[in-house]
């Protein structure tokens, strides 16, 4: 049989909405058309890349799962001189996370995801059931198997029957896979290992965009059959990712290696094998691909926040952005965020000041304004507090002041902002950490009190180098380092510092990570060089605090464990 030495792969890494069929399956048409323009064989598009990812209990209206599928067949309709792999929600006995095959007008065949996460953000086996079958493609003499995202992370999964039995040598996978802080050496590493077990080039088509709490980073990947890096996508932005893939070279390695012998004589299923009749192209040759250099975990994860925001600010038909500037760490980061995403003539940063505001945090903020280029209010919240302690006097008859008047002062400021929200349109962001969400340091109603919350997996040590890392980028202050250095405190009474409540950040964010997103005892925690008292008083504070994390805002999520999505405890809990 002769096979081709080349085939020429488009990779469409794109930015879908979940709900907008209609949008999804236009961009998926002009990115198609991208793909012949680059005079691709094949262009391959991400996991449920119609629907959105995930589509959740979208997926229980057969309505939806109608209207995707007129939807594709608009899609395989434009696949003229080009072979197409979309992802979609198909419908048989019942649904199926699904990959259709279309070339000239036709669907040649469907892959069936096998493999549903059932773990973390994922809930597949709500909805889906799995496929069963393992079909390899055969074109212009190459043979391709086609996987959706979690069915490559099993070494002996589908992956591996359709490179042994179906002798596939270029193995496609369209993926919806979520980004969180080192995620991508994981990943590489693991295609890397498929593509050099298999000798099989592995081409990895990933989502890109932000899905309420989810950042999809895109990065899609080639790897060659030693597993060594071919291409790579951008990292969170739109990429049509093309490269020429010498099968050729893969059929040459498998020849000197014996393994694969010994596994096909006692690996006996046999794969379905579709024939498509491609097209003989004479492919100019690409320009070589400098190799691009990946971000560091810090500009990752600043890159997470930046698209988290802007997506979700705009796919939910917000245009500006509204938040509280306390002269603070966490507002100033969030606001650096905000105007990265949406642009400083859509921020607007608002001074709440008190009697215990500093005028120092006033001048900060004013700093921080400018520097930014955003509009900023200051609306003085002195005359309202004291109007509240007035009404309240008969009611708080006899009792002294306490964490209540600390946390109506934060009430006050959230009413403002929510007022200016309603007035104008415009989304609240607020602004606390993922260790003050933790440990409860957050008044509900009050700094909690918005429609996204930007830093809401962020812990405080990592708010720290965020903040250095955002004048790195800039080459200049845009946080002024003043902020960065003063001891952070809420300025809800006089000379108070977050120390008077909790332990140093330093000390207390290894504490939380290892109880919130390791699940690590208090045994296990002390073992670990922390005094018992304390690692009791956080773990209290943690379980105690559930139900103000049940009302939070949603937030982007950067670290394997996010409250909401990943985390999820009962509020009425006596286990400890």
């Amino acid at each position: 049989m002769q096979h081709a030495s080349q085939l020429r792969l488009a990779m469409a890494q794109i930015n879908v909405v979940v709900g907008d069929i209609e949008g999804n399956a236009q961009k998926i048409i002009e990115w198609l058309d991208r793909a012949r323009d680059a005079n691709a064989d094949i262009v391959t598009f991400p996991e449920l890349a119609l629907t959105g990812y995930p589509p959740e209990d979208l997926l229980l209206k057969p309505q939806f799962i109608d209207a995707n599928l007129a939807a594709l067949d608009r899609i395989v309709s434009r696949t003229r001189d080009i072979m197409a792999i979309v992802g979609f929600v198909d419908r048989q006995d019942d649904i199926f996370n699904a990959a259709a095959i279309a070339q000239d007008g036709k669907r040649v065949t469907t892959y069936h995801k096998m493999y549903l996460p059932n773990y973390g953000v994922f809930d597949e086996f709500r909805y889906f059931q799995p496929g069963k079958a393992y079909p390899v493609l055969r074109m212009n003499g190459a043979t391709i198997g086609v996987s959706i995202c979690e069915d490559i992370w099993y070494p002996d999964g589908p992956v591996f029957f359709q490179a042994l039995s179906g002798g596939a040598e270029i193995i496609i996978n369209i993926s919806s896979s979520p980004y969180h802080a080192g995620k991508r050496h994981w990943r590489e590493r693991m295609l890397a290992t498929r593509a050099a077990d298999n000798t099989a080039i592995v081409a990895y088509t990933n989502l890109v965009g932000a899905q309420d709490e989810l950042v999809f980073d895109g990065d899609s990947l080639i790897f060659n059959e030693n597993g060594d890096l071919l291409a790579r996508g951008k990292q969170f932005q739109e990429d049509l990712v093309v490269a020429d893939l010498d099968v050729e070279s893969v059929f040459r390695q498998r020849l000197h290696d014996p393994r694969r012998r010994q596994q096909k004589f006692n690996r006996t299923t046999p794969a379905e094998i579709f024939p498509i009749s491609g097209r003989t192209r004479r492919h100019s040759a690409l320009p070589v691909a400098s190799q691009r250099e990946a971000l560091s975990e810090d500009a990752e994860i600043y890159q997470a926040l930046v698209l988290g925001t802007r997506d979700y600010v705009l796919k939910n038909g917000f245009k500006k952005v509204v938040l509280g500037l306390s002269g603070g760490i966490d507002s100033a980061l969030t606001a650096c965020i905000a105007v990265d995403a949406l642009g400083s003539e859509n921020v607007v940063g608002v001074l709440m000041p008190s009697e215990f505001s500093s005028r120092g945090s006033l001048a900060d903020s004013e700093q921080l304004g400018k520097n930014l280029g955003i509009e900023l209010l200051t609306i003085s919240i002195q005359d309202v507090f004291h109007a509240f302690k007035t009404a309240l006097k008969t009611g708080f008859k006899g009792a002294k002041p306490d964490v209540t008047e600390e946390n109506l002062q934060a009430r006050i400021r959230g009413t403002y902002l929510m007022a200016l929200s309603n007035k104008f349109g415009w989304l609240v962001l607020s602004t606390g950490n993922k260790s003050e969400i933790s440990s409860g340091y957050c008044t509900l109603y009050g700094d909690m009190a918005g429609g996204f919350a930007v830093l809401k997996d962020v812990m405080k040590t990592t708010v720290f180098r965020l903040a250095e890392h955002c004048n790195r980028l800039a080459g200049r202050e845009r946080i002024p380092c003043v902020i960065i250095e003063k001891p952070p405190s809420a300025e809800l009474r006089p000379n108070q510092l977050d120390t008077d409540s909790l332990p140093s950040y330093d000390v207390l964010d290894p504490i939380l990570k290892a109880y919130v997103e390791e699940d690590r005892s208090l045994s296990e925690i002390v073992d670990m060089g922390f005094e018992e008292q304390l690692v009791r008083r956080i773990i209290r504070m943690v379980d105690t605090n559930e139900y103000k994390r049940r009302q939070a805002a949603p937030g982007v999520k950067i670290t394997p464990r996010a409250f909401g999505r990943d985390r999820r405890m009962p509020v009425t809990n006596r286990f400890r």
